[in-house]
Protein backbone atom coordinates (compact mmCIF):
# COMPACT_ATOMS: atom_id res chain seq x y z
CA UNK A 1 0.00 0.00 0.00
CA UNK A 2 2.80 2.40 0.91
CA UNK A 3 4.64 1.63 -2.34
CA UNK A 4 1.46 2.23 -4.33
CA UNK A 5 0.93 5.58 -2.74
CA UNK A 6 4.54 6.59 -3.39
CA UNK A 7 4.18 5.53 -7.06
CA UNK A 8 0.97 7.53 -7.39
CA UNK A 9 2.70 10.55 -5.89
CA UNK A 10 5.53 10.34 -8.37
CA UNK A 11 3.03 10.06 -11.23
CA UNK A 12 1.09 13.09 -10.05
CA UNK A 13 4.39 14.99 -9.71
CA UNK A 14 5.38 14.15 -13.33
CA UNK A 15 2.03 15.22 -14.69
CA UNK A 16 2.20 18.40 -12.73
CA UNK A 17 5.62 19.16 -14.19
CA UNK A 18 4.36 18.57 -17.77
CA UNK A 19 1.31 20.78 -17.26
CA UNK A 20 3.48 23.52 -15.77
CA UNK A 21 5.91 23.39 -18.67
CA UNK A 22 3.07 23.55 -21.16
CA UNK A 23 1.60 26.61 -19.44
CA UNK A 24 5.02 28.27 -19.52
CA UNK A 25 5.35 27.64 -23.26
CA UNK A 26 1.90 29.03 -23.93
CA UNK A 27 2.62 32.15 -21.89
CA UNK A 28 5.90 32.67 -23.74
CA UNK A 29 4.15 32.29 -27.08
CA UNK A 30 1.47 34.76 -26.09
CA UNK A 31 4.09 37.27 -24.99
CA UNK A 32 5.96 36.89 -28.26
CA UNK A 33 2.82 37.34 -30.33
CA UNK A 34 2.01 40.57 -28.44
CA UNK A 35 5.41 41.99 -29.29
CA UNK A 36 5.26 40.91 -32.96
CA UNK A 37 3.10 42.37 -35.78
CA UNK A 38 0.08 40.21 -36.36
CA UNK A 39 -0.16 38.42 -39.71
CA UNK A 40 -3.62 36.93 -40.13
CA UNK A 41 -2.58 35.73 -43.65
CA UNK A 42 0.53 33.86 -42.56
CA UNK A 43 -0.97 30.50 -43.41
CA UNK A 44 -2.23 31.76 -46.77
CA UNK A 45 0.97 33.58 -47.68
CA UNK A 46 3.00 30.40 -48.03
CA UNK A 47 0.35 29.02 -50.36
CA UNK A 48 0.41 32.25 -52.40
CA UNK A 49 4.19 32.05 -52.70
CA UNK A 50 3.89 28.54 -54.03
CA UNK A 51 1.36 29.69 -56.59
CA UNK A 52 3.38 32.66 -57.82
CA UNK A 53 6.40 30.44 -58.37
CA UNK A 54 4.50 27.91 -60.46
CA UNK A 55 5.16 27.94 -64.21
CA UNK A 56 2.46 28.62 -66.76
CA UNK A 57 4.36 26.99 -69.63
CA UNK A 58 5.79 23.56 -68.89
CA UNK A 59 6.61 20.39 -70.77
CA UNK A 60 7.87 20.00 -74.32
CA UNK A 61 7.53 23.01 -76.63
CA UNK A 62 5.00 21.98 -79.26
CA UNK A 63 6.58 20.35 -82.36
CA UNK A 64 10.05 20.70 -80.81
CA UNK A 65 12.41 18.48 -78.85
CA UNK A 66 13.08 20.60 -75.72
CA UNK A 67 10.93 21.68 -72.78
CA UNK A 68 10.19 25.20 -71.63
CA UNK A 69 12.19 24.85 -68.42
CA UNK A 70 15.32 23.79 -70.30
CA UNK A 71 14.92 26.55 -72.89
CA UNK A 72 14.64 29.24 -70.21
CA UNK A 73 17.60 27.85 -68.28
CA UNK A 74 19.85 27.52 -71.34
CA UNK A 75 18.85 30.94 -72.62
CA UNK A 76 19.62 32.62 -69.31
CA UNK A 77 22.90 30.83 -68.59
CA UNK A 78 24.34 30.24 -72.06
CA UNK A 79 22.64 31.67 -75.13
CA UNK A 80 21.63 35.16 -74.08
CA UNK A 81 25.05 36.18 -72.64
CA UNK A 82 26.94 34.89 -75.71
CA UNK A 83 24.55 36.45 -78.23
CA UNK A 84 24.56 39.81 -76.44
CA UNK A 85 28.33 39.98 -76.86
CA UNK A 86 28.29 38.59 -80.39
CA UNK A 87 25.94 41.13 -81.97
CA UNK A 88 28.02 44.05 -80.70
CA UNK A 89 31.17 42.89 -82.50
CA UNK A 90 32.13 44.84 -85.66
CA UNK A 91 31.31 41.90 -87.92
CA UNK A 92 27.72 41.43 -86.73
CA UNK A 93 26.99 45.10 -86.16
CA UNK A 94 26.53 46.14 -89.79
CA UNK A 95 23.74 44.95 -92.05
CA UNK A 96 23.43 45.43 -95.82
CA UNK A 97 19.88 46.30 -96.85
CA UNK A 98 17.70 47.89 -99.52
CA UNK A 99 15.78 50.54 -97.61
CA UNK A 100 14.24 52.39 -100.55
CA UNK A 101 12.06 50.06 -102.59
CA UNK A 102 8.67 50.33 -104.24
CA UNK A 103 5.95 48.19 -102.73
CA UNK A 104 5.11 45.50 -105.30
CA UNK A 105 1.56 45.06 -104.01
CA UNK A 106 0.03 48.53 -103.52
CA UNK A 107 0.98 52.23 -103.86
CA UNK A 108 3.01 53.78 -101.08
CA UNK A 109 0.64 55.44 -98.62
CA UNK A 110 3.25 57.67 -97.02
CA UNK A 111 6.16 57.16 -94.67
CA UNK A 112 5.85 57.22 -90.93
CA UNK A 113 6.64 60.81 -89.97
CA UNK A 114 7.88 60.28 -86.44
CA UNK A 115 11.56 60.86 -85.75
CA UNK A 116 11.93 57.36 -84.32
CA UNK A 117 10.79 55.77 -87.61
CA UNK A 118 13.72 56.99 -89.67
CA UNK A 119 17.17 55.65 -90.42
CA UNK A 120 18.94 58.82 -91.52
CA UNK A 121 21.46 58.74 -94.37
CA UNK A 122 24.80 60.00 -93.12
CA UNK A 123 28.50 60.18 -94.07
CA UNK A 124 31.14 57.49 -93.79
CA UNK A 125 32.19 57.50 -90.19
CA UNK A 126 32.01 54.24 -88.36
CA UNK A 127 32.88 51.08 -90.30
CA UNK A 128 35.81 48.78 -89.57
CA UNK A 129 38.89 49.61 -91.64
CA UNK A 130 38.21 47.19 -94.52
CA UNK A 131 34.73 48.70 -94.85
CA UNK A 132 35.41 52.40 -95.01
CA UNK A 133 37.37 55.31 -96.34
CA UNK A 134 39.41 57.61 -94.05
CA UNK A 135 37.31 58.99 -91.23
CA UNK A 136 36.18 62.61 -91.40
CA UNK A 137 34.23 64.70 -88.95
CA UNK A 138 30.55 65.48 -89.35
CA UNK A 139 29.53 68.63 -91.19
CA UNK A 140 26.82 70.99 -90.00
CA UNK A 141 24.40 69.48 -92.54
CA UNK A 142 25.16 66.00 -91.27
CA UNK A 143 24.49 67.05 -87.68
CA UNK A 144 21.22 68.59 -88.77
CA UNK A 145 20.30 65.27 -90.36
CA UNK A 146 20.82 63.58 -87.00
CA UNK A 147 19.17 66.36 -84.99
CA UNK A 148 22.56 67.33 -83.60
CA UNK A 149 23.35 63.83 -82.34
CA UNK A 150 26.50 62.48 -84.02
CA UNK A 151 26.19 59.24 -82.05
CA UNK A 152 23.15 58.39 -84.19
CA UNK A 153 25.07 58.38 -87.48
CA UNK A 154 24.48 55.56 -89.90
CA UNK A 155 27.00 54.87 -92.64
CA UNK A 156 25.48 53.70 -95.95
CA UNK A 157 28.68 53.26 -97.93
CA UNK A 158 29.30 50.14 -99.99
CA UNK A 159 32.70 48.58 -100.40
CA UNK A 160 33.13 45.37 -102.38
CA UNK A 161 36.17 44.44 -100.30
CA UNK A 162 33.92 43.49 -97.42
CA UNK A 163 32.90 40.34 -99.27
CA UNK A 164 36.41 38.95 -99.26
CA UNK A 165 36.10 35.28 -98.33
CA UNK A 166 32.32 35.27 -98.78
CA UNK A 167 30.22 34.29 -101.79
CA UNK A 168 27.30 36.26 -103.20
CA UNK A 169 24.34 34.07 -104.06
CA UNK A 170 20.60 34.62 -103.82
CA UNK A 171 18.58 32.96 -101.10
CA UNK A 172 15.71 30.99 -102.73
CA UNK A 173 13.52 31.70 -99.71
CA UNK A 174 13.69 35.51 -99.89
CA UNK A 175 12.59 38.16 -102.38
CA UNK A 176 15.49 40.62 -102.33
CA UNK A 177 18.31 40.18 -104.83
CA UNK A 178 21.15 40.05 -102.34
CA UNK A 179 23.75 40.39 -105.08
CA UNK A 180 22.42 43.77 -106.28
CA UNK A 181 25.00 45.94 -104.54
CA UNK A 182 24.07 49.08 -106.47
CA UNK A 183 20.96 49.63 -104.36
CA UNK A 184 22.30 48.32 -101.06
CA UNK A 185 23.29 50.42 -98.08
CA UNK A 186 24.84 49.65 -94.71
CA UNK A 187 23.20 50.26 -91.34
CA UNK A 188 24.72 50.09 -87.86
CA UNK A 189 22.21 47.96 -85.99
CA UNK A 190 23.48 49.11 -82.60
CA UNK A 191 22.45 52.67 -83.42
CA UNK A 192 19.07 51.67 -84.79
CA UNK A 193 17.51 49.40 -82.14
CA UNK A 194 14.25 47.58 -82.66
CA UNK A 195 11.82 49.49 -80.49
CA UNK A 196 8.60 51.53 -80.50
CA UNK A 197 8.50 53.92 -83.48
CA UNK A 198 4.92 55.15 -83.56
CA UNK A 199 4.19 53.17 -86.72
CA UNK A 200 0.52 52.22 -86.25
CA UNK A 201 -2.80 52.46 -87.98
CA UNK A 202 -4.15 51.00 -91.25
CA UNK A 203 -0.77 50.79 -92.97
CA UNK A 204 0.80 48.65 -90.23
CA UNK A 205 -2.31 46.49 -89.85
CA UNK A 206 -2.48 45.87 -93.59
CA UNK A 207 1.01 44.34 -93.59
CA UNK A 208 0.16 41.73 -90.97
CA UNK A 209 -3.32 41.08 -92.35
CA UNK A 210 -1.86 40.40 -95.79
CA UNK A 211 0.77 38.09 -94.33
CA UNK A 212 -1.70 36.03 -92.37
CA UNK A 213 -4.67 35.94 -94.76
CA UNK A 214 -2.90 35.52 -98.12
CA UNK A 215 0.45 33.90 -97.38
CA UNK A 216 0.33 32.28 -93.99
CA UNK A 217 -3.26 31.42 -92.98
CA UNK A 218 -3.75 30.01 -89.53
CA UNK A 219 -4.02 26.24 -89.68
CA UNK A 220 -7.42 24.84 -88.64
CA UNK A 221 -7.75 22.64 -85.61
CA UNK A 222 -6.40 19.23 -86.44
CA UNK A 223 -4.43 20.46 -89.44
CA UNK A 224 -2.63 17.46 -90.90
CA UNK A 225 -0.11 19.38 -93.01
CA UNK A 226 2.83 19.87 -90.66
CA UNK A 227 4.72 22.11 -93.09
CA UNK A 228 1.94 24.71 -93.31
CA UNK A 229 1.62 24.60 -89.56
CA UNK A 230 5.35 25.29 -89.18
CA UNK A 231 5.22 28.34 -91.48
CA UNK A 232 2.34 29.85 -89.51
CA UNK A 233 4.07 29.22 -86.18
CA UNK A 234 7.32 30.80 -87.43
CA UNK A 235 5.59 34.00 -88.55
CA UNK A 236 3.44 34.13 -85.42
CA UNK A 237 6.51 33.65 -83.24
CA UNK A 238 8.38 36.41 -85.07
CA UNK A 239 5.35 38.69 -84.73
CA UNK A 240 5.29 38.00 -80.99
CA UNK A 241 8.99 38.79 -80.70
CA UNK A 242 8.55 42.13 -82.48
CA UNK A 243 5.68 43.01 -80.13
CA UNK A 244 7.84 42.09 -77.11
CA UNK A 245 10.61 44.43 -78.26
CA UNK A 246 8.15 47.27 -78.77
CA UNK A 247 6.78 46.71 -75.27
CA UNK A 248 10.22 46.43 -73.67
CA UNK A 249 11.47 49.72 -75.18
CA UNK A 250 8.42 51.97 -75.40
CA UNK A 251 8.09 55.75 -75.60
CA UNK A 252 6.16 56.39 -72.40
CA UNK A 253 6.24 60.18 -72.60
CA UNK A 254 7.09 61.89 -75.90
CA UNK A 255 7.37 65.33 -74.30
CA UNK A 256 10.08 64.23 -71.87
CA UNK A 257 11.48 61.57 -74.24
CA UNK A 258 10.91 59.01 -71.48
CA UNK A 259 11.41 55.39 -72.53
CA UNK A 260 10.59 52.31 -70.52
CA UNK A 261 8.62 49.07 -70.33
CA UNK A 262 4.96 48.96 -71.33
CA UNK A 263 3.71 45.86 -69.57
CA UNK A 264 0.11 46.57 -70.50
CA UNK A 265 1.07 46.36 -74.16
CA UNK A 266 3.09 43.21 -73.50
CA UNK A 267 0.06 41.57 -71.92
CA UNK A 268 -2.42 42.79 -74.54
CA UNK A 269 -0.39 41.76 -77.58
CA UNK A 270 1.36 38.63 -76.37
CA UNK A 271 0.73 37.28 -72.87
CA UNK A 272 -3.04 37.03 -72.96
CA UNK A 273 -2.68 34.87 -76.07
CA UNK A 274 -0.86 31.69 -74.88
CA UNK A 275 -0.52 30.48 -78.47
CA UNK A 276 1.66 33.51 -79.26
CA UNK A 277 3.98 32.75 -76.37
CA UNK A 278 4.25 29.13 -77.44
CA UNK A 279 4.99 30.16 -81.02
CA UNK A 280 7.70 32.52 -79.80
CA UNK A 281 9.47 29.61 -78.11
CA UNK A 282 8.95 27.47 -81.22
CA UNK A 283 10.54 30.06 -83.51
CA UNK A 284 13.45 30.47 -81.11
CA UNK A 285 14.16 26.73 -81.14
CA UNK A 286 13.71 26.52 -84.91
CA UNK A 287 16.35 29.20 -85.53
CA UNK A 288 18.60 27.74 -82.85
CA UNK A 289 18.42 24.40 -84.65
CA UNK A 290 19.58 26.05 -87.88
CA UNK A 291 22.61 27.50 -86.08
CA UNK A 292 23.51 24.19 -84.45
CA UNK A 293 23.10 22.30 -87.74
CA UNK A 294 25.97 24.21 -89.38
CA UNK A 295 28.59 24.45 -86.61
CA UNK A 296 31.65 23.78 -88.76
CA UNK A 297 30.61 26.27 -91.41
CA UNK A 298 29.88 29.02 -88.91
CA UNK A 299 32.97 28.34 -86.79
CA UNK A 300 35.33 28.37 -89.79
CA UNK A 301 33.81 31.37 -91.59
CA UNK A 302 36.02 34.39 -92.20
CA UNK A 303 35.08 37.06 -89.68
CA UNK A 304 37.40 39.71 -91.01
CA UNK A 305 36.89 43.40 -90.20
CA UNK A 306 40.54 44.46 -90.04
CA UNK A 307 40.55 44.43 -86.24
CA UNK A 308 42.38 41.24 -85.34
CA UNK A 309 41.49 41.33 -81.65
CA UNK A 310 37.79 41.85 -82.32
CA UNK A 311 37.76 39.27 -85.12
CA UNK A 312 39.33 36.64 -82.85
CA UNK A 313 36.75 37.49 -80.20
CA UNK A 314 33.97 37.07 -82.77
CA UNK A 315 35.21 33.66 -83.83
CA UNK A 316 35.60 32.61 -80.19
CA UNK A 317 32.02 33.64 -79.38
CA UNK A 318 30.68 31.77 -82.41
CA UNK A 319 32.61 28.69 -81.30
CA UNK A 320 31.22 28.99 -77.77
CA UNK A 321 27.73 29.14 -79.23
CA UNK A 322 27.76 26.32 -81.77
CA UNK A 323 29.85 23.88 -79.71
CA UNK A 324 28.50 24.69 -76.27
CA UNK A 325 28.56 21.54 -74.09
CA UNK A 326 25.58 22.61 -71.97
CA UNK A 327 23.48 23.16 -75.08
CA UNK A 328 24.60 19.89 -76.66
CA UNK A 329 23.74 17.99 -73.48
CA UNK A 330 20.45 19.61 -72.50
CA UNK A 331 18.96 20.29 -75.93
CA UNK A 332 20.99 18.54 -78.65
CA UNK A 333 18.19 18.71 -81.24
CA UNK A 334 16.01 21.81 -80.68
CA UNK A 335 13.85 20.99 -83.73
CA UNK A 336 13.73 17.89 -85.92
CA UNK A 337 13.51 19.05 -89.53
CA UNK A 338 13.81 15.51 -90.92
CA UNK A 339 10.09 14.88 -90.40
CA UNK A 340 9.10 17.52 -92.98
CA UNK A 341 8.72 17.26 -96.78
CA UNK A 342 8.01 13.55 -96.61
CA UNK A 343 5.96 11.65 -99.18
CA UNK A 344 5.37 12.15 -102.89
CA UNK A 345 3.97 15.67 -102.46
CA UNK A 346 6.98 16.82 -100.44
CA UNK A 347 8.86 18.66 -103.23
CA UNK A 348 5.71 20.35 -104.53
CA UNK A 349 4.67 21.42 -101.04
CA UNK A 350 8.15 22.78 -100.42
CA UNK A 351 7.94 24.96 -103.52
CA UNK A 352 4.51 26.21 -102.47
CA UNK A 353 5.63 27.24 -98.98
CA UNK A 354 8.87 28.69 -100.37
CA UNK A 355 6.77 30.89 -102.67
CA UNK A 356 4.59 32.00 -99.75
CA UNK A 357 7.66 32.92 -97.70
CA UNK A 358 9.10 34.88 -100.63
CA UNK A 359 5.84 36.85 -100.80
CA UNK A 360 6.17 37.62 -97.09
CA UNK A 361 9.72 38.78 -97.75
CA UNK A 362 8.51 41.06 -100.56
CA UNK A 363 5.88 42.57 -98.25
CA UNK A 364 8.69 44.08 -96.17
CA UNK A 365 9.11 46.67 -98.96
CA UNK A 366 5.57 47.85 -98.16
CA UNK A 367 6.34 48.71 -94.53
CA UNK A 368 5.88 52.47 -94.23
CA UNK A 369 8.39 52.99 -91.44
CA UNK A 370 12.05 52.90 -92.39
CA UNK A 371 13.34 51.49 -89.11
CA UNK A 372 10.52 48.92 -89.02
CA UNK A 373 11.40 47.97 -92.60
CA UNK A 374 15.05 47.56 -91.61
CA UNK A 375 14.27 45.11 -88.79
CA UNK A 376 11.54 43.41 -90.79
CA UNK A 377 13.93 42.73 -93.66
CA UNK A 378 16.71 41.59 -91.33
CA UNK A 379 14.55 39.16 -89.40
CA UNK A 380 12.77 37.77 -92.44
CA UNK A 381 16.19 37.22 -94.05
CA UNK A 382 17.29 35.54 -90.80
CA UNK A 383 14.29 33.20 -90.97
CA UNK A 384 14.94 32.61 -94.66
CA UNK A 385 18.54 31.72 -93.82
CA UNK A 386 17.35 29.27 -91.16
CA UNK A 387 15.00 27.69 -93.72
CA UNK A 388 17.86 27.55 -96.23
CA UNK A 389 20.15 25.75 -93.76
CA UNK A 390 17.52 23.29 -92.58
CA UNK A 391 15.91 22.46 -95.91
CA UNK A 392 18.56 23.09 -98.56
CA UNK A 393 21.10 20.68 -97.07
CA UNK A 394 20.21 17.13 -96.14
CA UNK A 395 21.78 16.45 -92.73
CA UNK A 396 22.15 12.77 -93.59
CA UNK A 397 24.19 13.56 -96.73
CA UNK A 398 25.85 16.70 -95.42
CA UNK A 399 29.33 15.61 -96.57
CA UNK A 400 28.19 15.37 -100.20
CA UNK A 401 26.55 18.80 -100.22
CA UNK A 402 27.95 22.27 -99.83
CA UNK A 403 26.22 24.84 -97.68
CA UNK A 404 26.69 28.34 -99.11
CA UNK A 405 25.82 31.39 -97.06
CA UNK A 406 26.36 35.06 -97.66
CA UNK A 407 27.95 37.26 -95.09
CA UNK A 408 24.67 39.17 -94.81
CA UNK A 409 22.72 35.95 -94.20
CA UNK A 410 24.96 34.99 -91.29
CA UNK A 411 24.61 38.49 -89.83
CA UNK A 412 20.82 38.32 -90.15
CA UNK A 413 20.68 34.80 -88.68
CA UNK A 414 22.66 35.64 -85.54
CA UNK A 415 20.88 38.96 -84.98
CA UNK A 416 17.52 37.21 -85.34
CA UNK A 417 18.56 34.56 -82.83
CA UNK A 418 19.58 37.33 -80.43
CA UNK A 419 16.24 39.13 -80.91
CA UNK A 420 14.34 35.93 -80.14
CA UNK A 421 16.60 35.22 -77.16
CA UNK A 422 15.87 38.68 -75.75
CA UNK A 423 12.13 38.20 -76.25
CA UNK A 424 12.09 34.79 -74.57
CA UNK A 425 14.05 36.19 -71.62
CA UNK A 426 11.79 39.25 -71.29
CA UNK A 427 8.63 37.13 -71.37
CA UNK A 428 10.11 34.74 -68.80
CA UNK A 429 11.31 37.54 -66.50
CA UNK A 430 8.42 40.00 -66.81
CA UNK A 431 5.54 37.78 -67.91
CA UNK A 432 4.32 36.57 -64.50
CA UNK A 433 4.41 40.08 -63.03
CA UNK A 434 2.65 41.58 -66.07
CA UNK A 435 -0.06 38.95 -65.92
CA UNK A 436 -0.68 39.66 -62.23
CA UNK A 437 -0.90 43.43 -62.49
CA UNK A 438 -2.46 43.76 -65.95
CA UNK A 439 -4.35 40.51 -66.19
CA UNK A 440 -5.77 41.32 -62.75
CA UNK A 441 -6.97 44.70 -64.03
CA UNK A 442 -4.38 46.58 -61.97
CA UNK A 443 -2.60 49.39 -63.81
CA UNK A 444 1.10 48.96 -64.52
CA UNK A 445 3.19 51.53 -62.61
CA UNK A 446 5.57 51.96 -65.56
CA UNK A 447 3.16 52.31 -68.46
CA UNK A 448 1.44 55.63 -69.04
CA UNK A 449 -0.13 54.72 -72.35
CA UNK A 450 -0.33 51.98 -74.90
CA UNK A 451 -1.01 51.53 -78.57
Amino acid sequence: MEGARNGGGRTRWRWGWVVGALIAVLLATAATSRNSPRNPLSGITSKLCQCTESRKYTGIVEDCCCDYETVDSLNKEVLHPILQDLVTTPFFRYFKVKLWCDCPFWPDDGMCRLRDCSVCECPESEFPEPFKKPLHGLSADDLKCQEGKPQATVDRTLDNKIFRGWIEVDNPWTYDDETDNAEMTYVNLQLNPERYTGYTGPSARRIWETIYTENCPKYPSGEFCQEKKVLYKLISGLHSSISVHIASDYLLDETDNLWGENLELLYDRVLKHPERVRNLYFTFLFVLRAVTKAPDYLEQAEYNTGNLEEDLKTQSLVRQLVYNPKLQTACPLPFDEAKLWQGESGPELKQQIQKQFRNISALMDCVGCEKCRLWGKLQILGLGTALKILFSVDHQNYINQQLQLQRNEVIALMNLLNRLSESVKFVHDKGPYAERIVGGKISSPTSKNSL
